[in-house]
């Protein structure tokens, strides 16, 4: 059984400006989930003193996204800005950057570090105190606008939960119904597992690279059929059709990094961004992604993503365990 969260903090309606739409050097749209857990990561390092609290994995549910790029046709272009001129006059090189506006709540577990979360008037000052910090930060990139109204909805919330189940499970229900309309991503690694074992039967030299193309493209499949016309003379009628594997709104998504080479010690690499640092040369990792309705959830730990990484393996990702609280519950 996964351990339940005991305290979640709503940071709802943030308007993003200019996130950054390009995830990975293989894919765009959504930014990386890696983003918005480093977000978090900068906002626990930020914490005031009077406040004890330790984050524990974060959700996001995405109620409108709009990508910077051109209208009409099937192939689109980023629209791109022209720098300021370089030092000497000359005009600077244009760099595709891709930009998106978002409207994203994000949840973040919380755990207590010795400061009284049982408190109602508590929870409501530190949710307020955090979500005024994050107003002022950067988001994947982008900046945080102010909200367009203080309605009730769009008001932060450190929620705990009871330990009684059925509560717990009135409390989670409530909190749904704010976080609509709207996708949670989530992670689907077992699909992409369980396409591989099916490719490998049909052809021993498939990959998980080959599983994890499959999955992210709109597979088009031509069946042919014999039908008699009204003359009685049998005609062969083309079908197409789309060859989906799994239900579901898929895509591909980077989940972290994987070492290339060896850890080198600080100082040893020239030009690193931090000397004092270890560095290691990396590569992206890439998985599976769904977006789910937050009315399907039937439990909070379904979005929440948390970091997993392997130090001996040189694996730096993240993961989420919506495929486990999903089986567990069928």
């Amino acid at each position: 059984m996964i351990d339940s969260i005991s305290h979640l903090l709503v940071l709802p309606r943030l308007r993003i400006q200019n996130a950054n739409a390009i995830s990975s050097s293989m894919t765009w749209g959504f930014p990386a989930m890696s983003a918005f857990m480093g977000a978090i990561q900068a906002l626990e390092r930020n914490l005031p003193d009077d406040i004890r609290i330790v984050f524990d994995g974060v959700g996001v549910v995405c109620h409108h996204i709009e990508p910077q790029v051109t209208e009409g046709g099937f192939t689109r272009a980023f629209h791109l800005t022209r720098n300021p001129v370089d030092k000497s006059g000359a005009t600077a090189a244009i760099v595709e950057e891709g930009r998106a506006h978002l409207d994203v709540t994000l949840l973040i577990g919380i755990e207590s570090d010795g400061d009284d979360l049982s408190n109602t008037e508590r929870r409501r000052a530190i949710a307020r105190q955090l979500f005024d910090q994050v107003r002022s930060m950067r988001i994947a990139g982008g900046s945080v606008m102010p909200p367009l109204s203080e309605a009730k909805r769009q008001r932060p919330e450190l929620i705990t939960f009871d330990d009684n189940e059925e509560e717990r499970s009135k409390q989670w229900r409530r909190l749904k119904r704010r976080l609509l309309p709207g996708f949670a991503l989530v992670l689907r690694d077992d699909y992409l597992a369980e396409h591989t074992k099916t490719l490998e039967a049909d052809d021993d030299s498939a990959t998980a690279l080959d599983a994890w193309l499959d999955l992210c493209r709109l597979n088009h499949e031509c069946r042919i059929e014999t039908h008699e016309d009204k003359e009685g003379q049998k005609k062969e009628v083309a079908h197409w059709e789309i060859r989906r594997p799994y239900p579901g709104w898929l895509v591909p998504i980077p989940v972290g990094y994987g070492a290339i080479s060896e850890l080198f010690d600080p100082g040893e690499v020239t030009n690193a961004r931090d000397s004092r640092m270890p560095f290691q040369f990396v590569e992206s990792l890439y998985s599976i992604g769904e977006w789910v309705s937050p009315h399907r959830l039937r439990t909070p730990d379904a979005l929440l993503w948390f970091v997993d990484n392997d130090l001996e393996r040189g694996v730096y990702r993240l993961t989420n365990d919506y495929s486990l609280t999903h089986s567990e519950a069928d």
